[in-house]
């Protein structure tokens, strides 16, 4: 039961993530920093593609992803229609992911370890959702603080 729930909300905030990539005026707006913002809107949709695939798809869809976490932070110039592929390509992977778990494997420990100590899939997953949640929050808020004017 928890599984489906995790999926639709995934999904869900993916699609979200998708829509307000979409909404962004121009390719040159996702990578936009202005005064007070560390990040742009493209950096965090990459990182979060890069969370995504390398926990929930590393870790449970059992992909060969190898994360360039630095790249993340640092790379620019893709269009919204690659960032919106990649989107679409990362929701594949969390449901193959997810879709691949027992309610019984739920249980048992991340495979792979993010913090000090082992966690269990459901807190992991759940932690990744808010992960998503918090990121997805500071796109919106960037794409509309920088308006269509910048």
């Amino acid at each position: 039961m928890i599984k489906n729930a995790l999926q639709k909300l995934y999904l869900r905030d993916l699609q979200t993530l998708k829509e307000e990539i979409h909404l962004y005026p121009t390719d040159k707006h996702l990578w936009t920093i202005a005064d007070g913002i560390t990040n742009s809107g493209g950096n965090l949709c990459l990182h979060l593609i890069g969370n995504l695939k390398t926990y929930i798809g590393s870790g449970l869809a059992a992909t060969d992803y190898v994360r360039d976490r630095s790249f993340e932070f640092s790379g620019s110039g893709l269009t919204k229609v690659q960032l919106i592929s990649e989107i679409e390509e990362t929701m594949v992977i969390v449901t193959r992911g997810l879709a691949s778990l027992t309610d019984e494997q739920l249980e048992l420990k991340f495979p792979i370890k993010i913090w000090e100590e082992e966690t269990d899939r459901v807190f992991t997953l759940l932690h990744l959702h808010s992960h998503l949640n918090y990121h997805l929050g500071q796109i919106n808020y960037h794409r509309r603080l920088l308006g269509k004017d910048n």
